[in-house]
Protein backbone atom coordinates (compact mmCIF):
# COMPACT_ATOMS: atom_id res chain seq x y z
CA UNK A 1 0.00 0.00 0.00
CA UNK A 2 1.21 3.51 -0.75
CA UNK A 3 -0.32 4.76 2.52
CA UNK A 4 -0.96 2.82 5.73
CA UNK A 5 -0.68 2.93 9.52
CA UNK A 6 1.51 0.76 11.72
CA UNK A 7 1.48 0.41 15.50
CA UNK A 8 3.99 -0.81 18.09
CA UNK A 9 3.92 -0.87 21.87
CA UNK A 10 6.42 -0.85 24.70
CA UNK A 11 6.27 -1.49 28.44
CA UNK A 12 8.40 0.08 31.16
CA UNK A 13 10.93 -1.43 33.55
CA UNK A 14 8.17 -1.49 36.17
CA UNK A 15 5.76 -3.60 34.13
CA UNK A 16 5.37 -6.97 35.91
CA UNK A 17 6.83 -8.97 33.01
CA UNK A 18 9.79 -6.60 32.80
CA UNK A 19 10.41 -6.88 36.54
CA UNK A 20 10.65 -10.63 35.94
CA UNK A 21 12.99 -10.14 32.96
CA UNK A 22 15.23 -7.85 35.02
CA UNK A 23 15.53 -10.32 37.90
CA UNK A 24 16.26 -13.21 35.51
CA UNK A 25 18.98 -11.19 33.77
CA UNK A 26 20.47 -10.11 37.10
CA UNK A 27 20.90 -13.82 37.86
CA UNK A 28 22.61 -14.33 34.48
CA UNK A 29 24.97 -11.44 35.26
CA UNK A 30 25.66 -12.80 38.75
CA UNK A 31 26.83 -16.13 37.33
CA UNK A 32 28.73 -14.75 34.32
CA UNK A 33 30.49 -12.25 36.58
CA UNK A 34 31.78 -15.13 38.69
CA UNK A 35 32.42 -17.60 35.85
CA UNK A 36 32.27 -16.51 32.19
CA UNK A 37 31.32 -19.97 30.94
CA UNK A 38 28.53 -20.48 33.48
CA UNK A 39 25.21 -21.78 32.20
CA UNK A 40 21.95 -20.16 33.26
CA UNK A 41 18.32 -20.62 32.31
CA UNK A 42 16.44 -18.59 34.93
CA UNK A 43 12.71 -17.88 34.99
CA UNK A 44 11.01 -15.46 37.38
CA UNK A 45 7.43 -15.04 38.57
CA UNK A 46 6.37 -11.90 40.44
CA UNK A 47 3.01 -11.24 42.02
CA UNK A 48 1.67 -9.46 45.11
CA UNK A 49 4.62 -9.32 47.50
CA UNK A 50 6.18 -12.49 46.15
CA UNK A 51 9.20 -13.25 43.93
CA UNK A 52 9.75 -16.81 42.70
CA UNK A 53 12.78 -17.89 40.63
CA UNK A 54 13.20 -21.29 38.98
CA UNK A 55 15.24 -22.97 36.29
CA UNK A 56 18.67 -24.49 35.95
CA UNK A 57 22.23 -23.30 36.37
CA UNK A 58 25.77 -24.61 36.13
CA UNK A 59 28.30 -22.41 37.82
CA UNK A 60 30.45 -21.81 40.87
CA UNK A 61 29.22 -23.31 44.14
CA UNK A 62 30.27 -20.07 45.82
CA UNK A 63 27.06 -18.44 44.57
CA UNK A 64 24.45 -19.06 47.24
CA UNK A 65 20.69 -18.71 47.45
CA UNK A 66 21.31 -15.62 49.58
CA UNK A 67 23.34 -14.08 46.73
CA UNK A 68 20.52 -14.75 44.28
CA UNK A 69 17.95 -13.26 46.65
CA UNK A 70 20.15 -10.20 47.14
CA UNK A 71 20.41 -9.41 43.41
CA UNK A 72 16.66 -9.95 42.99
CA UNK A 73 15.80 -7.53 45.78
CA UNK A 74 18.38 -5.02 44.54
CA UNK A 75 16.78 -5.10 41.08
CA UNK A 76 13.30 -4.45 42.46
CA UNK A 77 14.65 -1.58 44.56
CA UNK A 78 16.43 -0.05 41.54
CA UNK A 79 13.19 -0.16 39.55
CA UNK A 80 11.50 1.73 42.39
CA UNK A 81 9.05 -0.62 44.08
CA UNK A 82 8.47 0.32 47.70
CA UNK A 83 4.70 -0.14 47.71
CA UNK A 84 2.46 -1.95 50.16
CA UNK A 85 1.57 -4.62 47.60
CA UNK A 86 5.11 -5.06 46.22
CA UNK A 87 8.16 -3.96 48.18
CA UNK A 88 11.76 -4.84 47.42
CA UNK A 89 12.51 -5.53 51.09
CA UNK A 90 9.28 -7.17 52.26
CA UNK A 91 8.34 -9.45 49.35
CA UNK A 92 8.56 -13.19 50.03
CA UNK A 93 11.38 -14.74 47.99
CA UNK A 94 11.51 -18.34 46.78
CA UNK A 95 14.46 -19.92 44.96
CA UNK A 96 13.87 -23.10 42.95
CA UNK A 97 16.96 -22.99 40.73
CA UNK A 98 18.73 -26.35 40.34
CA UNK A 99 21.66 -27.92 38.48
CA UNK A 100 21.58 -28.03 34.68
CA UNK A 101 20.46 -31.31 33.12
CA UNK A 102 23.40 -33.56 32.26
CA UNK A 103 21.66 -34.50 28.99
CA UNK A 104 21.52 -30.86 27.86
CA UNK A 105 25.10 -30.28 28.99
CA UNK A 106 26.34 -33.27 26.96
CA UNK A 107 24.70 -31.96 23.80
CA UNK A 108 25.99 -28.43 24.17
CA UNK A 109 29.52 -28.85 25.57
CA UNK A 110 32.57 -29.17 23.34
CA UNK A 111 34.21 -32.60 23.56
CA UNK A 112 37.09 -34.07 21.58
CA UNK A 113 36.70 -32.94 17.97
CA UNK A 114 33.13 -31.79 18.59
CA UNK A 115 32.71 -28.01 18.86
CA UNK A 116 30.27 -26.45 21.28
CA UNK A 117 26.73 -26.97 20.02
CA UNK A 118 23.64 -24.80 20.12
CA UNK A 119 21.75 -24.94 23.41
CA UNK A 120 18.52 -25.72 21.59
CA UNK A 121 16.99 -25.94 18.14
CA UNK A 122 15.37 -22.77 16.88
CA UNK A 123 15.08 -19.99 14.36
CA UNK A 124 16.19 -16.45 15.11
CA UNK A 125 15.54 -13.25 13.19
CA UNK A 126 17.39 -9.95 13.00
CA UNK A 127 16.18 -6.79 11.36
CA UNK A 128 17.28 -3.26 10.59
CA UNK A 129 15.81 -0.38 8.59
CA UNK A 130 16.71 3.22 7.89
CA UNK A 131 13.63 4.84 9.51
CA UNK A 132 15.55 6.10 12.56
CA UNK A 133 19.12 6.88 13.59
CA UNK A 134 19.17 3.65 15.58
CA UNK A 135 18.19 1.75 12.40
CA UNK A 136 15.05 0.54 14.16
CA UNK A 137 11.40 0.78 13.07
CA UNK A 138 10.08 4.17 14.16
CA UNK A 139 6.95 3.01 16.07
CA UNK A 140 8.84 0.78 18.51
CA UNK A 141 11.71 3.27 18.77
CA UNK A 142 9.37 6.10 19.82
CA UNK A 143 7.38 3.82 22.14
CA UNK A 144 10.55 2.85 24.01
CA UNK A 145 11.83 6.41 24.19
CA UNK A 146 8.59 7.79 25.65
CA UNK A 147 8.69 5.31 28.52
CA UNK A 148 12.40 5.75 29.08
CA UNK A 149 11.85 9.51 29.34
CA UNK A 150 9.09 8.98 31.93
CA UNK A 151 11.32 6.62 33.92
CA UNK A 152 14.25 9.04 33.90
CA UNK A 153 11.97 11.83 35.15
CA UNK A 154 10.66 9.56 37.91
CA UNK A 155 14.13 8.46 39.03
CA UNK A 156 15.52 12.01 38.96
CA UNK A 157 12.60 13.42 40.95
CA UNK A 158 11.46 15.68 38.12
CA UNK A 159 8.06 13.94 38.07
CA UNK A 160 7.44 12.50 41.52
CA UNK A 161 3.80 11.89 40.58
CA UNK A 162 4.82 8.85 38.53
CA UNK A 163 5.15 5.23 39.67
CA UNK A 164 7.14 2.44 37.93
CA UNK A 165 4.51 0.58 35.87
CA UNK A 166 3.65 2.03 32.44
CA UNK A 167 2.86 1.16 28.82
CA UNK A 168 2.99 3.08 25.56
CA UNK A 169 1.64 2.55 22.06
CA UNK A 170 2.45 4.64 18.99
CA UNK A 171 0.66 4.47 15.63
CA UNK A 172 2.42 6.15 12.71
CA UNK A 173 1.15 7.01 9.25
CA UNK A 174 3.35 5.83 6.40
CA UNK A 175 3.38 7.32 2.91
CA UNK A 176 5.35 5.48 0.22
CA UNK A 177 6.96 3.35 2.88
CA UNK A 178 8.19 6.25 5.05
CA UNK A 179 6.74 7.39 8.42
CA UNK A 180 5.38 10.95 8.29
CA UNK A 181 3.57 11.48 11.59
CA UNK A 182 1.63 9.96 14.49
CA UNK A 183 -2.08 9.24 14.14
CA UNK A 184 -2.51 8.11 17.76
CA UNK A 185 -0.48 7.81 20.95
CA UNK A 186 -1.52 5.81 24.01
CA UNK A 187 0.28 6.02 27.37
CA UNK A 188 -0.91 4.35 30.56
CA UNK A 189 1.19 5.13 33.60
CA UNK A 190 0.90 4.18 37.23
CA UNK A 191 0.75 7.24 39.48
CA UNK A 192 0.40 8.37 43.07
CA UNK A 193 -3.12 8.49 44.47
CA UNK A 194 -3.38 12.26 44.76
CA UNK A 195 -2.66 13.08 41.09
CA UNK A 196 -5.51 14.23 38.85
CA UNK A 197 -5.90 12.72 35.41
CA UNK A 198 -5.71 16.21 33.88
CA UNK A 199 -2.36 16.89 35.52
CA UNK A 200 -1.07 13.47 34.51
CA UNK A 201 -2.10 14.06 30.89
CA UNK A 202 0.00 17.23 30.74
CA UNK A 203 2.99 15.51 32.35
CA UNK A 204 2.85 12.72 29.77
CA UNK A 205 2.28 15.18 26.90
CA UNK A 206 5.61 16.85 27.62
CA UNK A 207 7.47 13.55 27.31
CA UNK A 208 5.66 12.51 24.14
CA UNK A 209 6.25 15.80 22.31
CA UNK A 210 9.90 15.76 23.36
CA UNK A 211 10.35 12.34 21.72
CA UNK A 212 8.34 12.71 18.51
CA UNK A 213 9.82 14.80 15.68
CA UNK A 214 8.46 18.32 15.39
CA UNK A 215 5.02 18.36 13.79
CA UNK A 216 4.46 14.64 14.32
CA UNK A 217 2.13 14.82 17.35
CA UNK A 218 -1.20 13.08 16.85
CA UNK A 219 -4.57 14.91 16.92
CA UNK A 220 -5.74 15.79 20.44
CA UNK A 221 -8.67 13.38 20.32
CA UNK A 222 -6.25 10.55 19.45
CA UNK A 223 -3.96 11.25 22.42
CA UNK A 224 -4.93 8.77 25.15
CA UNK A 225 -3.49 8.94 28.67
CA UNK A 226 -4.77 6.35 31.16
CA UNK A 227 -7.93 5.74 29.10
CA UNK A 228 -9.58 3.74 31.92
CA UNK A 229 -8.92 6.40 34.57
CA UNK A 230 -6.94 5.89 37.78
CA UNK A 231 -3.88 3.62 37.66
CA UNK A 232 -2.70 3.60 41.27
CA UNK A 233 -2.46 -0.14 41.87
CA UNK A 234 0.04 -1.48 39.38
CA UNK A 235 3.15 -3.55 38.92
CA UNK A 236 3.20 -7.10 40.31
CA UNK A 237 0.52 -6.16 42.84
CA UNK A 238 -1.91 -5.40 40.03
CA UNK A 239 -0.94 -8.22 37.67
CA UNK A 240 1.43 -11.19 37.82
CA UNK A 241 4.59 -11.05 35.73
CA UNK A 242 6.67 -13.76 34.04
CA UNK A 243 10.00 -13.82 32.26
CA UNK A 244 9.84 -13.80 28.48
CA UNK A 245 6.28 -12.61 27.87
CA UNK A 246 7.22 -9.41 25.99
CA UNK A 247 9.28 -10.78 23.11
CA UNK A 248 7.84 -8.42 20.49
CA UNK A 249 8.49 -5.43 22.74
CA UNK A 250 12.05 -6.76 23.14
CA UNK A 251 12.64 -6.87 19.38
CA UNK A 252 11.04 -4.90 16.52
CA UNK A 253 7.50 -4.16 17.65
CA UNK A 254 6.02 -6.54 15.10
CA UNK A 255 7.66 -4.85 12.11
CA UNK A 256 9.78 -7.96 11.45
CA UNK A 257 9.45 -11.69 12.18
CA UNK A 258 10.32 -13.21 15.55
CA UNK A 259 11.53 -16.76 16.02
CA UNK A 260 9.59 -17.24 19.25
CA UNK A 261 12.36 -17.60 21.83
CA UNK A 262 12.71 -15.15 24.71
CA UNK A 263 16.06 -13.58 25.65
CA UNK A 264 16.10 -12.73 29.36
CA UNK A 265 17.36 -15.27 31.85
CA UNK A 266 19.50 -17.12 29.30
CA UNK A 267 23.29 -17.25 29.09
CA UNK A 268 24.76 -16.70 25.60
CA UNK A 269 25.19 -20.39 24.75
CA UNK A 270 21.44 -20.29 24.20
CA UNK A 271 21.05 -19.30 20.55
CA UNK A 272 17.60 -17.89 21.32
CA UNK A 273 19.59 -14.99 22.70
CA UNK A 274 23.03 -14.96 21.08
CA UNK A 275 21.93 -15.77 17.52
CA UNK A 276 19.14 -13.18 17.71
CA UNK A 277 21.80 -10.67 18.70
CA UNK A 278 24.07 -11.84 15.87
CA UNK A 279 21.30 -11.59 13.26
CA UNK A 280 20.49 -8.03 14.37
CA UNK A 281 24.23 -7.21 14.25
CA UNK A 282 24.50 -8.45 10.67
CA UNK A 283 21.28 -6.80 9.50
CA UNK A 284 22.24 -3.47 11.08
CA UNK A 285 25.64 -3.50 9.39
CA UNK A 286 24.04 -4.28 6.02
CA UNK A 287 21.74 -1.25 6.30
CA UNK A 288 24.46 0.98 7.79
CA UNK A 289 26.70 0.11 4.84
CA UNK A 290 24.00 1.33 2.44
CA UNK A 291 23.42 -2.11 0.87
CA UNK A 292 19.68 -1.98 1.67
CA UNK A 293 17.03 0.21 3.31
CA UNK A 294 15.54 -2.84 5.05
CA UNK A 295 17.22 -6.14 5.90
CA UNK A 296 15.88 -9.28 7.58
CA UNK A 297 18.22 -12.14 8.46
CA UNK A 298 17.15 -15.57 9.68
CA UNK A 299 19.49 -18.05 11.37
CA UNK A 300 18.47 -21.67 12.08
CA UNK A 301 20.11 -24.14 14.51
CA UNK A 302 19.77 -27.68 15.86
CA UNK A 303 20.53 -28.58 19.46
CA UNK A 304 24.09 -29.82 19.89
CA UNK A 305 25.11 -28.77 16.35
CA UNK A 306 27.61 -25.94 16.03
CA UNK A 307 27.05 -24.67 12.49
CA UNK A 308 23.85 -22.83 11.52
CA UNK A 309 21.58 -24.95 9.35
CA UNK A 310 20.65 -21.94 7.21
CA UNK A 311 21.45 -18.24 6.83
CA UNK A 312 18.65 -16.46 4.97
CA UNK A 313 18.86 -12.83 3.84
CA UNK A 314 15.85 -10.75 2.71
CA UNK A 315 16.52 -7.25 1.39
CA UNK A 316 12.83 -6.31 1.05
CA UNK A 317 12.74 -5.29 -2.58
CA UNK A 318 11.97 -6.55 -6.09
CA UNK A 319 15.34 -5.23 -7.23
CA UNK A 320 17.85 -5.44 -4.35
CA UNK A 321 21.06 -3.47 -4.64
CA UNK A 322 23.16 -6.58 -4.03
CA UNK A 323 22.60 -10.30 -4.52
CA UNK A 324 21.13 -11.69 -1.26
CA UNK A 325 22.74 -15.11 -1.79
CA UNK A 326 26.18 -13.58 -2.20
CA UNK A 327 25.55 -11.31 0.78
CA UNK A 328 24.68 -14.37 2.89
CA UNK A 329 27.98 -16.00 1.91
CA UNK A 330 29.98 -12.85 2.63
CA UNK A 331 28.39 -12.39 6.06
CA UNK A 332 29.29 -15.96 6.96
CA UNK A 333 32.88 -15.29 5.92
CA UNK A 334 33.02 -12.16 8.09
CA UNK A 335 31.47 -13.70 11.22
CA UNK A 336 31.66 -17.27 12.50
CA UNK A 337 28.00 -17.98 13.24
CA UNK A 338 28.54 -21.02 15.44
CA UNK A 339 27.42 -20.46 19.05
CA UNK A 340 31.06 -20.18 20.13
CA UNK A 341 31.92 -17.91 17.19
CA UNK A 342 29.07 -15.53 17.98
CA UNK A 343 29.97 -15.36 21.67
CA UNK A 344 33.61 -14.66 20.90
CA UNK A 345 32.96 -12.14 18.11
CA UNK A 346 30.50 -10.12 20.21
CA UNK A 347 32.26 -10.90 23.52
CA UNK A 348 29.02 -12.05 25.13
CA UNK A 349 30.35 -14.01 28.12
CA UNK A 350 30.19 -10.98 30.39
CA UNK A 351 27.71 -9.61 32.93
CA UNK A 352 26.05 -7.18 30.49
CA UNK A 353 22.46 -8.36 30.36
CA UNK A 354 20.40 -6.76 33.16
CA UNK A 355 20.56 -3.40 31.35
CA UNK A 356 18.91 -4.96 28.29
CA UNK A 357 15.82 -6.20 30.16
CA UNK A 358 13.72 -3.07 29.51
CA UNK A 359 13.27 -0.64 26.59
CA UNK A 360 14.33 -3.16 23.96
CA UNK A 361 17.39 -5.27 23.30
CA UNK A 362 18.00 -3.48 19.99
CA UNK A 363 18.46 0.10 18.89
CA UNK A 364 20.65 0.85 21.90
CA UNK A 365 24.05 2.55 22.06
CA UNK A 366 27.01 0.18 22.59
CA UNK A 367 28.56 0.60 26.04
CA UNK A 368 32.27 0.97 26.77
CA UNK A 369 32.25 -2.26 28.82
CA UNK A 370 30.81 -4.30 25.93
CA UNK A 371 27.13 -3.97 26.65
CA UNK A 372 25.00 -3.98 23.49
CA UNK A 373 28.02 -5.06 21.45
CA UNK A 374 25.57 -6.38 18.83
CA UNK A 375 24.70 -2.76 18.00
CA UNK A 376 28.19 -1.99 16.68
CA UNK A 377 28.56 -1.18 12.99
CA UNK A 378 32.16 -2.32 12.59
CA UNK A 379 31.53 -4.41 9.45
CA UNK A 380 30.65 -1.41 7.27
CA UNK A 381 34.05 -0.97 5.63
CA UNK A 382 34.41 -4.65 4.78
CA UNK A 383 30.90 -4.85 3.35
CA UNK A 384 31.42 -1.75 1.22
CA UNK A 385 34.72 -3.16 -0.02
CA UNK A 386 33.08 -6.47 -0.96
CA UNK A 387 30.21 -4.86 -2.84
CA UNK A 388 31.83 -1.66 -4.12
CA UNK A 389 29.37 0.50 -2.21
Amino acid sequence: MSEYQFTSESVSEGHPDKVSDRISDEIVDLYLGAQPDARVAAETLVTTNRIVVAGEVRGPKSITSDDIEAVARKAVKAIGYEQEGFHWENAIFENHLHEQSVDIAAGVDAAGSKDEGAGDQGIMFGYACDETESLMPAPIDFSHRILKSLAEARHSGANLELEPDSKSQVTLRYVDGRPVGATSVVVSTQHKANVSQEALREIVRGHVTAVLPEGWMCPEDEFYVNPTGNFVIGGPDGDAGLTGRKIIVDTYGGAAPHGGGAFSGKDPTKVDRSAAYASRYLAKNVVAAGLADNCTIQLAYAIGVSKPLAVYVDLWGDKPRVDPARLSAVLQELVNLSPRGIREHLNLNRPIYARSAAYGHFGRTPDADGGFSWEKTDLIDELKREFGA
